[in-house]
């Protein structure tokens, strides 16, 4: 069974991501993480990067590698703040579905 990922939750676990990485990670590397638990292709997701950058949550440089540049990707502090509020919200939503799934009352 599928559960369609919006692109606010893509958001999230990007910066998710991102964040865990105080130096930043490169592109391939976020794309395989997300991999692990989502069914993603890499051209999902280099969009869901540049808009986190438009928006401000990352920061971007190119860095040599074995002959060829690497684009880094770094949380802002308005990107653990959007983090932040994703989290928050998901806490809520997540337990509300819980108690749904098992017939508990709100």
């Amino acid at each position: 069974m599928a559960i369609n990922t919006t692109a606010g939750l893509l958001d999230a676990i990007v910066l998710a991501v991102v964040g865990r990485e105080e130096q930043g990670t490169y592109g391939y590397k976020i794309t395989q993480e997300v991999r692990d638990v989502l069914d993603l292709s890499e051209s999902t997701l280099y969009p869901v990067l540049r808009r986190l950058q438009k928006d401000g949550c990352l920061t971007v440089h190119d860095e040599a590698f074995n002959g060829r540049n690497r684009r880094y990707y770094q949380i802002t502090p308005a990107g653990r703040a959007r983090l932040a509020e994703f989290t928050a919200e998901w806490e809520i939503y997540t337990a509300k579905i819980g108690k749904l799934f098992k017939g508990e009352p709100q």
